[in-house]
């Protein structure tokens, strides 16, 4: 059972992301029928840790293996999406996956079907297009050498 409910209020959310960087480019993924881009990634189970769960979702969407190498990010995400407020809390894992995995440069669908869009988008490209949190977008261009703990508020 994912680590998500919603209440009157809102809904609180217990998300990973994977931060895969490839030859200057990084791994994004999005609904089919969203606007903006998100890093791979997802619910956290009840019981799993963080760690764990980021392999676990990017083995589930891509099919592939990967290493978490480092934590970078703590986030305290507090947005709207789809009209409810939402309270996230995120987990950003440094990953390192087998060499020369999915370089494709085209979007393509993991393999949960046509819902997630995925794509390498080159880091210098970050600034034109919508990502979600919109940190990432500077964040990317420099990982922190340790865990930095963000607070995100009011992000539509």
């Amino acid at each position: 059972m994912d680590a998500v409910f919603k209440v009157e209020e809102g809904v609180f959310n217990y998300r990973v992301a994977g931060v895969l960087i490839e030859n200057d480019h990084i791994l994004l993924h999005k609904q089919v029928n969203d606007t903006h881009w998100a890093l791979p990634g997802g619910r956290v189970q009840i019981l799993e840790d963080s760690a764990t769960a980021v392999k676990r979702e990017i083995h589930e969407e891509l099919g592939l293996s990967v290493q978490v190498q480092n934590l970078l990010w703590v986030t305290e995400n507090f947005f709207t999406y789809n009209h409810n407020q939402y309270h996230e809390i995120g987990f950003y894992y440094q990953l390192l996956s087998q060499p020369e995995a999915m370089k494709d440069q085209e979007s393509f669908f993991g393999l949960e079907g046509e819902r997630l869009l995925y794509q390498w988008v080159p880091l210098h490209d970050l600034e034109q297009i919508e990502l979600h949190p919109t940190f990432l977008k500077t964040a990317l261009q420099k990982i922190p050498a340790s865990p930095e703990h963000i607070v995100i508020k009011n992000q539509e």
